[in-house]
């Protein structure tokens, strides 16, 4: 058998992110040699997903406030001794997936697909603090259907009349009549729209906000027009009263090792624990020498990695992650007949809602993702509490504020939930990208939105067609795969 270095590699592939993952995917049934390589000692990359002992480890290496890469600040904290680290599976990026994805899509074409288990996103809440000191801080669950609207009491006939016309405005927004209203106001701010046009009000624009998702509340007319429409179009594509899904075992991390696991078993080496240290083209061939960090010297057609570089539009995310003693059933309810019971539940806390009793607000949106055990990423008994907003100064601690006001909301008086373990952090995120230059593919940093960003397929496609080249066949449809005959999920690290 031929050493590493003795094989001339068709591509390199450095990092198993999302994006490198994918790529691996769509070059699974190429018949290229490939080398998948991965600095760190964990699959995921920027979408991992860890046990509290890998979370551990994991901030301890990313507690710097200004080191290199897109995670910094991080800091743990257990509240409880006696935990399971391998019961756990915490993922970076948990975001939910839209039943009209074209991901979702690629996953059924290439057949992948059948390696993961989607789950149910259940309804999108509105954090309502206490009105009074008798009174206790309540969701208001956010409409997304005709049904829904009409059968929301806390919303007035006549807003309810508008808001009709909204969301009927929006599953024909791109047809000509509606185009010329909404176009002219493409780059400001949605709320614009919201307020000018259709006459809600602040209360209402703030449900339409939050359904899109933004981290900074500010999404134009166009990108949450586009953002709503997906939404809504995609409610009962796969099943009653649901319009995203979750994979189960820790979200897009579970995407990633499914892309490894395809790219292994159509003959792709992996090796964890290897970065690229230096790339020059060798002498007399077309090809890359490129130097590995445990030194050994590898020869490639095509490397394709992640970039150093930074945007100008980088914008910094603080979030927390913490694991709670509690079930939190309030955020699971079925809505509708026939639904399956949902694994996730959506709430936003808008700009100027009280975080807490002493009316702390924050300025931009804080959005939390409650996971029930149902995804694997916890024990039964407990659930688990995503957080994030835009960083600042207070950031943190609007989270845990956020966090206590969130357990605080009980369900039939029970007793309100506690932290087990938190893992706060921030991450530099930023438009997705993809440079090429010559044979060398540089892919930029996936931007981790709460939803999953259809934008970064195309960036994959375009990696694939610059390293794929006349080796694979015209007749070969990318991400178009049969079942193959024996296919295994064996254990695919060297």
């Amino acid at each position: 058998m031929e050493s590493l270095s003795d094989t001339k590699w068709d591509v390199v592939i450095s990092g198993t992110g999302l994006q490198q993952s994918l790529l691996a995917l769509a070059l699974s049934r190429s018949g290229k040699n490939i080398l998948h390589l991965d600095p760190n000692d964990y699959y995921g990359g920027s979408e991992a997903a860890f046990s509290l002992d890998e979370a551990d480890e994991w901030a301890e290496r990313h507690r710097s406030t200004d080191g290199p890469g897109c995670f910094v600040a991080a800091e743990a904290k257990r509240d409880a001794d006696r935990l399971s680290s391998r019961g756990y599976s915490l993922a970076l990026a948990p975001q939910i997936i839209h039943a009209r994805s074209q991901l979702l899509s690629q996953l059924v074409s290439s057949k992948a697909f059948r390696q993961i288990e989607f789950l149910a996103v259940g309804s999108f809440y509105i954090y309502q603090p206490a009105a009074d000191p008798s009174s206790s801080p309540s969701l208001s669950r956010i409409p997304s259907t005709r049904e829904d609207v009409f059968s929301n009491e806390a919303i007035p006939a006549k807003a309810k009349r508008s808001l009709m016309k909204f969301l009927k405005f929006v599953l024909d927004y791109t047809s000509e009549p509606q185009a010329e209203v909404w176009k002219p106001l493409a780059e400001a701010p949605l709320t614009v729209l919201l307020a000018n046009h259709f006459k809600l009000d602040s209360n209402l624009q703030s449900y339409i906000i939050t359904l899109t998702l933004s981290h900074d509340g500010k999404i134009t007319v166009e990108a949450g027009l586009a953002t709503i429409h997906r939404h809504l179009t995609s409610m009962g594509v796969f099943g009653a009263g649901f319009a995203a899904v979750y994979p189960k075992w820790g979200g897009l991390a579970e995407i990633a090792q499914v892309g490894c696991r395809a790219a292994a078993v159509g003959g792709a080496v992996y090796m964890l624990g290897t970065g690229v240290k230096k790339v020059d083209v060798s002498s007399g061939e077309l090809l890359l020498a490129i130097t590995l960090t445990n030194n050994m010297v590898v020869s490639s057609k095509y490397l394709t990695q992640n970039s150093d570089g930074t945007a100008d539009d980088e914008l910094s995310l603080s979030r927390l992650i913490a694991v709670v003693n509690s079930t939190l059933p309030q955020f699971f309810e079925i809505t509708v007949e026939g639904a399956p019971s949902p694994a996730v539940g959506v709430v936003a806390f808008p700009p100027g809602t009280a975080l807490d009793a002493g009316g702390t607000v924050s300025d931009f949106p804080v959005y939390g993702m409650i996971h029930s055990s149902d995804t694997s990423e916890c024990p039964p008994g407990q659930c688990v509490v995503y957080l994030s907003t835009v960083a600042g100064a207070q950031s943190k601690q609007y989270l845990g504020k956020a966090l206590a006001s969130l357990l605080a909301v009980s369900a039939d008086g029970a007793e309100s939930a506690t932290p087990l373990y938190q893992l706060y952090y921030e991450q530099k995120v930023g438009p997705p990208a993809v440079h090429v230059e010559k044979n060398v593919v540089s892919f930029r940093g996936a931007a981790p939105g709460l939803t999953f960003d259809d934008s970064l397929l195309e960036l994959v496609r375009r990696a694939w067609e610059n390293v794929s080249d006349s080796a694979i066949e015209s007749s070969v449809a990318y991400m178009q795969f049969d079942d193959r005959e024996q296919a295994e999920d064996d254990d695919y690290e060297t």
